[in-house]
């Protein structure tokens, strides 16, 4: 598994999906011509492999927590058990999914409306 994870990761380092033609498109983009919420996720994962912070903000947001939360998930899991107990388990609590649903909903709807600031939220 991890060498696949590595795989993707060099594939999206040494291809920009700006620029090529073998990375998917978004089919609820092509279908309805709306932005869903991972709109600009395989750019900004691009952009964060070289380390450019604002090009990931401009291509998707919510790139930046989904990152961060994963990233605790995996902290919380999969490190060693010294100072786990101190870590709380936001993941699993009982209101986690309501409130990442209406972050979800929310951003996916916002990013839509074509007035400022919410065009600040459409991938570039």
């Amino acid at each position: 598994m991890g060498v696949v994870f590595v795989g993707i990761l060099l594939l999206y380092f040494f291809n920009n999906p700006s620029n090529s033609r073998y990375f998917p498109q978004c089919p609820f983009l092509t279908a309805t011509g709306y932005y869903c919420t991972g709109c600009g996720s395989q750019r900004a994962l691009h952009d964060l492999l070289h380390l450019d912070i604002i090009g990931v903000a401009k291509h998707n947001l919510l790139f930046f927590p989904a990152f961060l939360l994963i990233a605790y998930h995996w902290v919380r899991s999969y490190a060693p058990a010294k100072g786990k107990e101190s870590l709380p388990d936001l993941i699993y609590h009982p209101k986690t999914p309501m409130v990442l649903f209406i972050i979800i909903t929310l951003f996916t709807i916002f990013r839509n409306i074509n007035l400022y600031p919410f065009t600040l939220l459409a991938p570039e």
